[in-house]
């Protein structure tokens, strides 16, 4: 005997699907606000140095001309170039988001834009700080202090730089679904190349005393938690061991996190990360790093926190370097997220995280 079956389609099994949820939503209506968690741990905002924003990296390269053909590749042009000096900039405001000069391979800091030069000068007196450099043969100008954390990792500001006018922006593409279909008479069609970097968005760094560089970072300058992520205890007590934190900038909604925190083993850079257009052009970048030889470290995938369309390489030093697309914007009536710590929560979508990454 035949049985025939049917399906009511409005009750059919669950399929994947995705939304714009508001962040409150997303982490937790009871999620603490960002002056609670302040006044919890005494930080004294008046004291602090403002930052503005972030707007280059900076690094030591043995070999300037190989580091020069990557970052070419990966969506960067050389600005300005001396013999031990190279400057490379983007299509947006910042005259360069990436800083490099020759010599044994070594981290120099991520650079932020302060305030003020008072904010510049109080950074100058941190302990251990350097004085204040002119920046006489960079794009811009400007005046540069270089300060150590509490594990020795640089830290740079700068203050006086002069503006610059954003290159021309890519096409933002008319994108058809199902019932929704603006796009006719039109055909998607693209040029193969680099992906190419609008801005610097973010860096991460591992640290051996999570603790004790959550408060340094958080006491001394204006970055606040987007997501904390912890490990269970004993008895059901947390201990925190990363950190997404971004520029507090009030009202103004910012990128969701502009430095991140990891407990590790040792202390270290992990990797700088530079905007790019769209999925498509970070996937037509990853096709052509791919193409000319590079290594993939991980992606193309997209994370949970901060939403991003990530890619990561390695650069011709051995660094690890990202692209990035559509991530979240928060200001400061976002509430602090507090995650549990693994590799499920790194990403939704994307290849297995490999183990080097974790490193």
């Amino acid at each position: 005997m035949t049985t025939n079956l049917t399906t009511d389609s409005k009750h059919a099994p669950a399929f994947n699907a995705g939304a714009s949820i508001p962040d409150t939503e997303a982490n937790g209506p009871n999620g603490l606000s960002i002056s609670a968690w302040q006044q919890a741990r005494g930080v004294n905002t008046s004291k602090q140095i403002r930052l503005a924003r972030l707007v280059h990296m900076r690094y030591q390269h043995p070999d300037l001309d190989t580091i020069t053909t990557f970052l070419q590749d990966f969506g960067m042009h050389v600005v300005r170039r001396t013999d031990d000096r190279v400057w490379y900039c983007g299509y947006g405001v910042d005259q360069y988001v990436y800083y490099a000069q020759k010599g044994p391979k070594k981290f120099l800091g991520g650079t932020f834009e302060v305030e003020t030069r008072e904010d510049l000068l109080k950074a100058a007196k941190l302990d251990g700080a350097s004085e204040v450099i002119s920046l006489e043969d960079a794009p811009g100008g400007g005046s540069l202090v270089t300060v150590y954390d509490m594990e020795g990792q640089p830290i740079n500001f700068i203050h006086g730089q002069e503006a610059s006018e954003a290159g021309d922006m890519p096409e933002k593409l008319i994108v058809n679904y199902e019932t929704d279909k603006p796009r006719k008479s039109k055909f998607q069609r693209f040029d193969e190349g680099p992906a190419a970097v609008h801005k610097l968005g973010h860096y991460g760094l591992c640290v051996t005393n999570f603790e004790s560089q959550l408060d340094w970072y958080t006491r001394h300058f204006n970055f606040v938690p987007s997501d904390l992520l912890y490990v269970e205890g004993e008895g059901g007590t947390r201990k925190d061991v990363a950190v997404f934190a971004r520029i507090d900038r009030g009202d103004e909604y910012v990128d969701h996190h502009t430095i991140f925190l990891s407990s590790n083993a040792t202390t270290h850079i992990h990797h700088c990360s530079f905007e790019v257009h769209d999925f498509d052009t970070q996937q037509l970048g990853h096709q052509w790093l791919a193409k000319k030889g590079y290594k993939s470290v991980w992606g193309v995938g997209r994370h949970i926190l901060g939403s991003q369309i990530f890619d990561y390489w390695w650069d011709t030093t051995g660094n690890m370097i990202e692209h990035y697309a559509d991530g979240d914007q928060v200001n400061q009536s976002c509430p602090v997220g507090h995650l549990p710590a693994g590799n499920e929560s790194l990403a939704v979508w994307g290849p297995e995280v490999p183990a080097t990454f974790l490193n």
